[in-house]
């Protein structure tokens, strides 16, 4: 049973997330999925940006969001049910069968002219390999940050990012997603930014079979300082990559615009220097813990194999 709910382009813009806290109240209709056609939806063109978390990929699917250019679906709660349904190991119809209906409901956009840029939850990333093989014809981004970012990012965020990841470590490890050598016991003697830093190199190796796998034509890797500190250079590549049609001009004034001065989640004033200058903090403040941390995932990458950067950059 497919939940569908009417929602109009000013609604869905203001939207942080397509997750019922986010969208507005309205009709909701209850259908099959033999009922939808889904077989006889027109197709579209999509893409996806795949992501590990904190690290500016809300910011970025709102700069890519142009009305006659591209609509970029935020964390459509769909896929999260995608894949509670999986790691339960329900009984249904093939899953494969369904996650291809849901990637054709998820590829409508407002405008025919549009492309669909599909940025899952972190939650997804089990089934990305899945997505890019459904979706041929797909390009996919894959976001992260930095190491001792991503740990200062987690340490800036009190209780709720230490319990984030602790949660994240649970659901990658029923998706089978994370080999560092570490028995389930381990987990429990580490510390949460020492769990945090298992989620990231999981993210690393994860991100790099998927470069391996569908090659530089398909796949590109970006962190997030690159983007803060060249947003103009990334939405011209990102341009190029996904098809959007844009032309200089209008990339410029997305790069200039209220979009890097704002939080992507809460809509108050936040740039470049203001999350830095946050993460400083809190980098400052942790760290002896962070430091550490960081040297020690550094050893546990090489013991495990994975490499600290990405191959196929977006940016040279």
């Amino acid at each position: 049973m497919i939940h569908l709910r009417r929602v109009p382009r000013s609604a869905y813009d203001a939207a942080t997330f397509l997750t019922d806290e986010h969208l507005p109240a309205s009709e909701e209709r209850i259908a099959r999925r033999t009922d939808l056609r889904i077989e006889a939806l027109a197709p579209a063109r999509q893409h996806f940006i795949f992501h590990s978390a904190y690290c500016c990929s809300t910011l970025l699917a709102r700069a890519l969001d142009r009305p006659g250019h591209a609509l970029t679906m935020k964390e459509p709660v769909i896929l999260n049910d995608m894949i509670g349904w999986r790691r339960r190991g329900e009984p249904g119809v093939d899953q494969a069968v369904a996650l291809r209906d849901m990637l054709s409901l998820l590829a409508r956009p407002f405008d025919p002219a549009e492309a669909v840029i599909l940025k899952p939850s972190t939650v997804a990333n089990g089934i990305a390999a899945a997505m890019m093989s459904l979706r041929s014809d797909a390009n996919a981004l894959l976001l992260h940050a930095p190491l001792r970012t991503y740990l200062a990012s987690i340490a800036s965020k009190g209780l709720e990012g230490r319990l984030w990841v602790r949660t994240m470590l649970v659901g990658m490890l029923d998706d089978r997603l994370i080999d560092l050598g570490f028995s389930p016991r381990d987990y429990l003697g580490q510390t949460d930014l020492q769990v945090a830093a298992v989620g990231w190199l999981a993210h690393q190796k994860l991100f790099a079979d998927l470069v391996a796998r569908f090659g530089r034509a398909r796949i590109r890797t970006l962190d997030s300082e690159r983007l803060l500190a060249a947003p103009e250079a990334t939405l011209a590549r990102l341009n190029d990559f996904f098809g959007l049609g844009l032309d200089q001009p209008a990339i410029r004034a997305i790069a200039e615009s209220d979009v890097f001065r704002r939080h992507a989640k809460f809509d108050t004033a936040f740039d470049a220097d203001a999350r830095r200058a946050l993460h400083d903090g809190a980098a400052q403040h942790h760290a002896d813990e962070i430091e550490k941390v960081a040297i020690w995932a550094e050893v546990v990458a090489r013991g495990a194999g994975i490499s600290l950067s990405l191959d196929a950059a977006l940016l040279d």
